[in-house]
């Protein structure tokens, strides 16, 4: 009688290289693939229809242990379970064991990791690594992320909610975007315990509430004048910078970052990329007169690809560089920033340029969906116009003679070019 089980042997087994199926006996296999990759699988009916539980590879999984697993596959047939249903049933409950595992750092670690490729800048990346490491992490970091409370997250953000309400607000936000990307993984579920409303809502205050606005310090348009005749009498290259920041009423970040491949001269153009911008987009900046000569006067002394080089190689000015000329001018209660108050003040109240020409020269997004559909172009003759009007108006008092920058660079304090 011909033998049904345990019909292969180690030795013959190993010898079997032609691609095909070969019995050992109920129901267990060797499978050869034309690649020569062999593994032991469990043939079994389901349905009517065979299906081919897959027991391993024959190059780590010895012939007797295959035998092992396809006998507790048998079993689970007497039972009336299907194998290959019940293993993914076992991976599955793996998975989410591990995943419950997690802790919150390393759940917070893996969402900044996804998702730091959309983030727009380097400081938005360090705020989060930052706040999570000076008010979480210590808190619970190392607690598996299944197991953070509604009264943990109090107790992290409640002691810097009066004293800095939009810091604790924003932690509260990131720890709320970190459980709810753990729960999609299946590494926490119910409610999520930094919830704001309906839940912490009613533990504390609206953050509005507790919030002192404070806007940044601009100069009256008024006192605008004088301060750029300073400027355009000083040598050095951060007053260069400030100037030009004014003059473009660009933002601190955009002007210190700006590279001489962002310049067309010929047609008085800044084109700001997106990546540099806050709204994502291209910014052209029409360029005055001044502003111009502001960028030819740099190129007598280029050194790197920045505009506005720093210290070190490679590098643009410090963002602190144009804050500590302000100090130096005793002007120590402003902020850079503010001068973009000052040009909206100044257009506002001065002159008839349309508010959507003032906003969308000040690289401002169109808030009104329907707006921004129907205005496609970013209106550069007419944004050209108004920075026309706003380099002549702070040319307005009488100015000192401007300063030589031939030898600029080489005069400049330290505090210039950190």
């Amino acid at each position: 009688m011909p033998k049904t089980t345990h019909r292969l042997n180690a030795i013959s087994a190993s010898n079997i290289k032609k691609p095909g199926l070969y019995p050992d006996g109920a129901g267990l296999y060797l499978r050869v693939k034309p690649s020569g990759a062999r593994s032991w699988v469990f043939r079994y009916m389901h349905d009517r229809k065979p299906r081919y539980l897959g027991l391993g590879s024959a190059a780590s999984v010895s012939l007797a242990t295959a035998r092992s697993l396809a006998g507790d596959a048998r079993r689970q047939l007497d039972l009336g379970q299907d194998p290959i249903e019940a293993k993914r049933a076992a991976e599955r409950e793996t998975a989410a064991d591990k995943a419950r595992a997690m802790t919150f750092k390393e759940c917070a670690e893996a969402y900044m990791a996804a998702h730091e490729p959309s983030w727009k800048n380097a400081k938005h990346c360090e705020q989060w690594h930052s706040t999570l490491r000076r008010y979480l992490y210590p808190k619970f970091g190392g607690i598996a992320v299944a197991l953070v409370t509604t009264e943990m997250v109090f107790e992290a953000i409640q002691p810097i909610w009066h004293s800095m309400p939009e810091t604790a607000s924003r932690v509260r936000g990131r720890i709320e975007v970190v459980i709810d990307w753990a729960k999609a993984r299946g590494a926490f579920s119910g409610e999520n315990p930094a919830r704001w409303r309906g839940h912490l809502a009613n533990l504390l205050p609206k953050p509005s509430k507790v919030a002192k606005v404070e806007h940044h310090a601009a100069m009256p348009f008024d006192d605008l004048p004088a301060l750029m005749s300073e400027l355009r009498a000083a040598t050095g290259l951060t007053s260069r910078a400030l100037e030009f920041t004014i003059l473009t009423a660009a933002r601190t970040t955009e002007a210190l970052g700006a590279q001489w491949s962002e310049f067309d001269l010929e047609k008085k153009i800044w084109t700001v990329p997106a990546v540099r911008m806050k709204a994502g987009k291209d910014h052209r900046v029409p360029l005055s007169t001044r502003a111009v000569e502001i960028i030819k006067e740099l190129e007598t002394v280029k050194r790197n690809e920045f505009v506005f080089p720093g210290e070190k190689p490679g590098r643009h000015l410090s963002n602190m560089s144009m804050l500590m000329l302000l100090r130096r001018l005793k002007r120590g209660e402003l902020t850079v920033h503010g001068f973009r108050s000052t040009f909206r003040d100044w257009a506002a109240e001065t002159t008839s340029f349309p508010n959507f020409i003032v906003e969308m020269a000040l690289a401002h997004a169109i808030e009104s969906k329907v707006e921004g559909a129907y205005r496609r172009g970013d209106l550069l003759e007419k944004r050209r116009a108004l920075m026309v009007a706003w380099m002549q108006y702070c040319a307005k008092a009488k100015m000192r003679p401007v300063a030589d920058f031939s030898n600029s660079l080489a005069s400049a304090t330290r505090a210039d070019v950190r």
